[in-house]
């Protein structure tokens, strides 16, 4: 009987040192991971003007890990392919990738030193890259969700 009373306190004990997951504190977000691009959003220098969502079948998705960045994008019906590979560097509000190598199609766009800087709006489960023009007026915004 003793020994069954002494379990049980012990079980108590363990249960109320347990920290409760709903007071745990929010870790600092971090790009790392899988995302989906949801919409995307064109700016008049400052403010939205307009919000765009991927057509029916369209995924665009993003891979950050290690410093290293991933991207594909597949749209329905099309022929054309879209992705790059390259490194990334964050820091509470900037995002710049450089990309190693990506895709004819996106070769025929891309700046000549394959550099990409952008603002970042980063939280836990969604990311917003902003890019400016040379005066620092927002142009336009892809808005993504954490999928891993």
């Amino acid at each position: 009987m003793k020994q069954l009373i002494g379990l049980a306190l012990m079980m108590l004990l363990l249960i109320s040192a347990t920290k409760n997951p709903n007071n745990v504190p929010e870790l600092h977000p971090t790009i790392e991971g899988t995302w989906e691009l949801v919409s995307r959003y064109n700016y008049d220098g400052e403010n939205v003007t307009d919000t765009l969502t991927p057509e029916k079948g369209y995924h665009q998705i993003k891979m950050f890990y290690n410093g290293k960045i991933m991207w594909t994008r597949y749209t329905p019906n099309k022929t054309v392919e879209w992705f790059g590979y390259g490194s990334y560097e964050t820091t509470d509000n900037s995002l710049v990738e450089k990309l190693e190598y990506m895709s004819a199609s996106m070769r025929k766009i891309a700046n000549p030193d394959m550099v990409w800087r952008m603002e970042l709006q980063l939280k836990n489960n969604t990311y917003t890259q902003i890019s400016l023009d040379e005066d620092g007026g927002r142009i336009a915004s892809e808005n993504y969700r954490r999928i891993d």
